[in-house]
């Protein structure tokens, strides 16, 4: 059999199976660093025990994959990529097996699957999640058991470590032998969902093997009744309760404390009573659809990892776009983690500034991707390798310093890197919006296009190389060329790109969720609650508020102040900075001050390290009393605070206790019938689209 880090043709070492840098060399229940979580799994629901339907007979074990051969009846025709669509390089078809595996099994989805396709296995619920888990030797622990195409959709939160076989989640193959991972299935976004991928082709004494690797972990009986489950196609995991930092300070507060169990609408599919809800998972029976990936999304999963695997001429370059609500940060997150199957790490260039996928809202960044994301933004906030805080949820007011930003963005990555880039953009794709996209397109080396829509039709005209070459841009205008000479001279004259389309079909598409913590806005709020919860203490014990945190002193003459999103007096500009969010950023020049504060006249475009929030200001001392969790040594180059329009939730300054009387930077005495009291609606004097001839 051919090796599987056989590079392709022409290619570099990059694209090796790096599953192998991720593994360990054994599993120790030292190695699974995790303290005992009770869990709530449903409280006051008059639920008779008749609405949850049960099996009525054990599940049958799922018999052993069938050999392709031509006696089978099985047609192998080509092979496919985990979760991708059909497709196969003419001298590598067998480094492709393990793809074509997992894109089967993301078509048996509730997606139509081929007449030649076997499909086995189903939702774990009921009587059959009964039957294959059982709880550890330590409390609140569980070991599964899985057939080949079984899924486990739940809501909650746990780590994850494969004991044998492997399995998949979003995009992502946990093969046995890799690190512990953990899982975030909020109620805020979908639920996330657990696929078995079965054994390697290799011959293995399944029940034997099976049996030395859960001594560790289970009783003898527990032990007994599992090893019967095993067959030569299933995976084994093990599921520990996962309790960090950010799901201590979030659970702090009173309105996020049920933020992992099922919403109202998915109480009476959620599975009471198995091993699994002890450790903080709810499992949900299928009436719940969980993630759903169409055929046009597995095809074009391919078709961009196929090419960046292939002969492709640099690294692959991938604009995602589409309208709001119709999947664009779960297809990147489910692309990217199949990229990591393959590679080390991905580049990600964040364009979205309402709906960030690594940092708070308002920010446009570059960042390497070297982890899998399993869970929503706020559960992976990280530090990008360049930051520009733009200060808005929305570019409206200021286009050029959006793409002046990107661009300076793209600039700093280094040209030689052979890491593929995944690009985010905004919802906003009609008027400017989608003139700003074809700017983008023509601004930046893609190779592909991944254009979003739903209801079988477009919602704005398909971005093909045909269409852009007399599409008007904001900044450009046909015939196409490149605006940046840099990117001309590096990668000559303006070549072509593919163009992908994918129509969403999940349940929901287009429409912004109703219920809590599903909004955009509530979204934005907890990306920055993940952010500022690296404020407090690594150690278990309780959440400290904010009045508690020991600040920085920062001299008010070493750092200017400067507002992003509107004008402010000068002398009012310190009313407006006490108690807010503010970017940490380091202008090229020095501050120099006359004594007092240093307040910018312009907005300036300049790299941001990260945020702080500004407690209190003593202007006898001529001081700003800053929180923020950047490094120290990183502290000392910033000298440039900027106010956006980010706000801090109100929850961080409500949630203030051991005050009697009124709580700091919190009033009862205000009166929104005032002059000015509201927000303030600013016309921002843009001409529509069909006003400057622009359809």
């Amino acid at each position: 059999m051919k090796n599987k880090n056989t590079q392709v043709k022409g290619k570099s070492q990059k694209w090796k199976d790096v599953r192998s840098k991720r593994c360990i060399s054994s599993i120790k229940s030292s190695d699974l660093n995790s303290s005992p979580v009770a869990v709530k799994i449903i409280k006051e629901v008059s639920v008779k025990k008749k609405t949850v339907k049960r099996l009525k007979k054990k599940p049958k074990a799922v018999a052993e994959n069938k050999k392709n051969s031509p006696a089978s009846g099985y047609k192998k025709s080509a092979f496919q990529a985990n979760g991708c669509s059909t497709f196969a390089l003419d001298d590598e078809k067998e480094d492709f097996q393990d793809w074509r595996e997992g894109s089967d099994s993301v078509h048996a989805n509730g997606v139509e699957t081929s007449d030649d396709t076997e499909v086995q296995g189903g939702r774990l619920e009921g009587e059959a999640l009964h039957h294959c888990a059982q709880r550890g030797n330590q409390e609140n622990r569980a070991v599964l058991v899985m057939q080949k195409n079984e899924t486990l959709c739940f809501r909650g939160k746990c780590t994850v470590t494969c004991l044998y076989g492997r399995v998949e989640v979003m995009g992502f193959t946990i093969d046995e032998g890799q690190k512990p991972y953990p899982l975030f299935s909020p109620a805020s976004h979908c639920p996330l969902t657990i696929r078995a991928l079965g054994n390697s082709e290799y011959v293995r004494d399944n029940r034997t093997e099976a049996s030395n690797i859960l001594q560790e972990y289970l009783s003898q009986a527990s032990r007994k009744k599992l090893v019967k489950k095993v067959t030569s196609s299933s995976s084994i995991i093990l599921l520990d309760p996962l309790e960090t930092t950010l799901t201590r300070f979030l659970s702090s507060f009173t309105h996020l404390s049920e933020l992992f169990s099922p919403p109202v609408s998915e109480l009476m599919s959620a599975v009471p009573d198995t091993p699994l809800n002890s450790l903080g998972m709810i499992p949900l029976a299928s009436a719940v659809e969980g993630m759903k990936t169409s055929r046009s999304c597995s095809d074009a999963l391919g078709a961009v990892v196929n090419a960046c695997r292939g002969d492709l001429d640099g690294c692959g370059v991938i604009l995602v776009c589409g309208t709001k609500n119709v999947g664009k940060s779960t297809f990147i997150r489910i692309l990217i983690n199949t990229l990591l199957n393959h590679t080390s790490s991905v580049d990600y260039l964040e364009g979205d500034l309402g709906q960030t996928e690594f940092t708070p809202a308002g920010c446009l960044s570059l960042s390497t991707v070297k982890e899998p994301l399993l869970g929503p933004p706020f559960t992976h906030q990280l530090t990008p390798d360049h930051m520009i805080y733009y200060g808005q949820p929305s570019c409206e007011t200021d286009l050029d310093r959006y793409l002046e930003s990107l661009k300076s963005l793209w600039r700093r990555r280094p040209q030689c890197r052979e890491t593929p880039v995944v690009i985010n953009t905004m919802g906003w794709v009609k008027g400017f919006g989608f003139q700003l996209l074809v700017d983008l397109i023509r601004f930046l080396p893609v190779t592909h296009v991944v254009q979003l829509s739903h209801g079988g039709g477009t919602q704005f005209p398909s971005l093909t190389p045909e269409f852009l070459r007399t599409a008007r841009g904001y900044q450009t205008h046909p015939p196409a060329q490149t605006a940046l000479s840099e990117l001309a001279e590096i990668h000559g004259p303006p070549r072509t790109y593919t163009h992908l389309s994918v129509q969403s079909e999940f349940q929901g598409v287009a429409r912004q969720g109703t219920a809590t913590h599903q909004r955009s806005n509530e979204h934005r709020e907890l990306s920055l609650l993940g952010y500022l919860s690296q404020l407090q203490s690594p150690d278990p014990g309780p959440v400290r508020p904010l009045h508690t945190l020991t600040p920085y002193q920062v001299p008010n003459t070493a750092v200017a102040l400067g507002v992003i999103h509107c004008e402010v007096a000068p002398s009012h500009m310190l009313y407006a900075a006490n108690a807010s969010l503010v970017g940490l950023c380091c202008l090229p020049e020095k501050v120099t001050s006359k004594g007092g504060p240093v307040v910018l006249s312009q907005t300036a475009l300049c790299p941001c390290v990260g945020f702080g929030v500004l407690r209190g200001i003593d202007m006898a001392r001529g001081l700003y009393f800053l929180l923020t969790p950047v490094d120290p040594s990183i502290l000392r180059k910033v000298n440039c605070l900027l106010l956006g329009a980010i706000s801090l939730p109100s929850c961080i300054l409500t949630t203030q206790p051991g005050f009697e009387d009124e709580m700091p930077y919190v009033t009862a005495d205000y009166s929104f019938d005032l002059t000015g009291a509201g927000k303030i609606r600013v016309f921002k004097g843009l001409m529509r689209p069909s006003q400057m001839g622009v359809q």
